[in-house]
């Protein structure tokens, strides 16, 4: 069983030797990709010397862009699982290891951590509760399932998952709520477990300032293109087998 980390990063030198030592010492052997978003800082140099695959990028493609070429790498190069998460310490790497016992020992194609499956573990500020609150609506509306985190980027997914996420069909911008629609539309199984989140270590959070209104405006957006697609089953077909 191959298993890849892949972490998105931008502008994440101040972060990212505390993080990958923090996966590492979960997971000593573990192959992890970071793709530097064209970062401005030593970012690159920083995951090099951590031991990372670094995967540049020439220009800035966001978060989802960003993701979406991790997971084109960890698709070429065969990778069997694979456990995304982020670069700046939000995520507990103790957790990496439940995402992926949770994803071998269930019929799941995508793992997802959840914030809200301890109680009061997660308390989000009124408007940011809002906006997942709408998300989570739509999300049990559209698809029938009731996700309690569709906003969390820390998730383990299967090869059939990572062949969808390395389709065309793969939402580049914000990828969330959307994303988890898609996947549920194109047959796959989506289960969630319990995960620890901590602030950022340090910098700015891409949902700091006016950008939450940005973010919520171009999810649903995505969601409403999501929905007008034909559900994306072209996209794992003949991959039930080595995943």
């Amino acid at each position: 069983m191959r298993t890849l980390i892949v972490m998105p990063a931008y502008n994440e030198a101040a972060n990212l030797t505390a993080t990958v030592a923090g996966v590492r010492s979960v997971l000593p052997g573990v192959d992890l990709a970071v793709v530097d978003d064209c970062s401005r800082d030593n970012t690159a140099e920083i995951a090099h010397r951590c031991g990372a695959v670094v995967l540049p990028l020439p220009i800035n493609l966001g978060y989802g862009g960003a993701l979406q070429v991790g997971f084109l790498y960890a698709d070429r190069e065969g990778y069997d699982e694979v456990v995304q998460m982020d670069a700046d310490g939000q995520h507990e790497p103790t957790c990496v290891a439940d995402l992926l016992q949770a994803l071998r020992t269930t019929d799941a194609d995508l793992v997802l951590g959840s914030r809200f499956l301890t109680p009061g573990a997660y308390r989000p500020s009124p408007a940011r509760a809002l906006g997942m609150a709408l998300m989570r609506t739509l999300l049990r509306v559209t698809t029938g399932q009731r996700i309690t985190d569709p906003t969390s980027g820390f998730q383990a997914l299967n090869r059939r998952a990572i062949r969808l996420y390395a389709s065309d069909v793969y939402p580049t911008d914000y990828p969330d709520t959307d994303v988890l629609i898609m996947i549920l539309r194109a047959g796959l199984k989506v289960r969630e477990i319990a995960v620890v989140m901590h602030p950022r270590l340090s910098g700015t959070s891409m949902h700091s300032g006016l950008k939450p209104v940005w973010y919520m405006f171009k999810m649903l957006l995505s969601i409403a293109v999501t929905l007008l697609r034909r559900p994306p089953a072209a996209a794992v077909e003949g991959v039930g087998q080595d995943g």
